[in-house]
């Protein structure tokens, strides 16, 4: 059974809004928890912690089996995924640990331009006007948080 076809996994937009609000606790937790530990350190406690909380997940919804064939080009950008994610939240954490996470977050979510960006160059998404435009104003919103006074 793929999550896709899971009575309970809504719509992408729900997801897409709870990863949201996950992704702001993270920065909240995460500027706690970094105050008396090595940025590293805490990136590693917290990689275990969703190391284990995954397979809790895939044991408890039956979807912890061998996979059968995955091919090069999909280990090859699951790999690279893996390495950007890591390189990501050891930028973020050290960036916590030196600075606000009201300034922190609004950067870090310049990835959302990012994102906009490598999919036009390289997915060959297109966004419509409107869809350019949201993406102007959200970089202009986390430059508009991030710059002090």
């Amino acid at each position: 059974m793929s999550p896709d076809s899971m009575s309970w996994s809504g719509s992408w937009q729900m997801w897409a809004l709870l990863s949201a609000v996950f992704a702001a606790l993270t920065a909240i937790f995460a500027k706690v928890g970094v105050e008396d530990i090595n940025p590293d350190l805490a990136t590693f406690i917290r990689t275990i912690i969703v190391l284990a909380s995954f397979a809790v997940v895939l044991f408890a919804t039956g979807q912890f089996s061998a996979p059968g064939h995955i091919s090069t080009r999909t280990w090859t950008f699951l790999v690279l995924s893996g390495l950007a994610t890591g390189a990501s939240w050891l930028c973020y954490f050290r960036a916590l640990k030196l600075g606000p996470a009201t300034l922190v977050a609004p950067i870090d979510k310049l990835s959302v331009v990012l994102v906009a960006l490598f999919a036009f160059l390289f997915l060959g998404e297109r966004p419509s006007a409107t869809g350019w435009l949201g993406i102007v104003l959200i970089a202009a919103g986390a430059v508009l948080l991030a710059v002090k006074k």
